[in-house]
C-alpha cells in the first residue's frame, strides 16, 4: 500500500516524495521498489511530530503532509495545497475540504466538519455538525479532508507546541495550530479521501485497485 501512495505523490508537482517512518520494515520495503525513506524516532506522539524530525533536515521552504493510509490521493489535491503557499508567503498552513456527499451523515463524528471566514481561513474544525442549521439551506456543510500543506518553519514551530483543550477535546489536532493563531487556509476540492483503517477498508482498496 505504501508504494501506491509514494507513486500517486510522486505525480504530484514536489520536489521529492519522502516516506518518514519508525519501522526498518517500511524502510526495506520503500528501498524495494526504489523510493526514498528516513528512519525516525520512535517516540513521537503525532504523525506532526514525525513530519517536522524529517523538515528540520531539508532545504525546502514548503512541505505537504500525506497519509501513508492514502493509496488513492490525488497528485491534484497536493498541487493545490502547495499553489497558495508558493504564490503567497505569507500564509502559513493550507488543507482541503470538500461538500458534503447526500448519502453522508452530517452528524458523524468520523466526519470532520470545517467552518471558514469570507477569506476562506479556518474559523473551526468539528467531529460535531457545523455549522448549526438553524435554517433550512442557510450554510452547506464542508467535510475536512486531512492532508496539510505547511510553511516549513510553520510545521517545526507546531511541533513544539503542547496539546491545548479544544485540541483535546475534538482529538483534532490541527486545532492546536488555530488555537495558537496558526492561520489555516482551507481550499475547495472534490477529493474524497479513502484511508485504510480497518481489514474491510483494505478489502474496499484492493477491488478499487483491481479496477484502475
Amino acid at each position: 500500500m505504501i508504494e501506491h501512495v509514494y507513486r500517486r505523490a510522486a505525480r504530484a508537482a514536489v520536489d521529492a516524495v519522502i516516506v518518514a517512518t519508525d519501522d526498518q520494515r517500511i524502510v526495506d520495503a520503500v528501498d524495494a521498489f526504489g523510493g526514498i525513506a528516513c528512519l525516525t524516532r520512535p517516540d513521537h506522539a503525532t504523525g506532526t511530530d514525525r513530519l517536522a524530525e524529517l523538515a528540520a533536515d531539508l532545504p525546502c521552504d514548503v512541505v505537504v503532509n500525506v497519509q501513508g493510509d492514502e493509496p488513492f490521493i490525488d497528485p491534484d489535491a497536493i498541487d493545490a495545497l502547495v499553489a497558495p503557499l508558493v504564490a503567497d508567503r505569507r500564509l502559513e498552513m493550507t488543507t482541503l475540504c470538500r461538500p458534503l456527499a447526500p448519502n453522508e451523515d452530517v452528524a458523524s463524528p468520523h466526519l470532520v466538519k470545517v467552518v471558514r471566514d469570507a477569506q476562506g481561513r479556518a474559523l473551526y474544525f468539528s467531529r460535531a455538525a457545523i455549522p448549526y442549521a438553524r435554517t433550512a439551506g442557510a450554510v452547506a456543510p464542508a467535510v475536512h479532508v486531512g492532508v496539510y500543506g505547511y510553511r516549513r518553519a510553520t510545521l517545526l514551530r507546531l511541533a513544539t507546541l503542547a496539546p491545548t483543550p479544544l485540541e483535546r477535546a475534538e482529538s483534532l489536532e490541527q486545532l492546536r495550530a488555530l488555537e495558537h493563531g496558526i492561520a489555516i487556509r482551507v481550499l475547495d476540492s472534490t477529493y474524497v479521501s479513502l484511508s485504510v483503517d480497518t481489514p474491510d477498508d483494505l478489502e474496499h482498496a484492493r477491488r478499487q485497485v483491481s479496477v484502475l
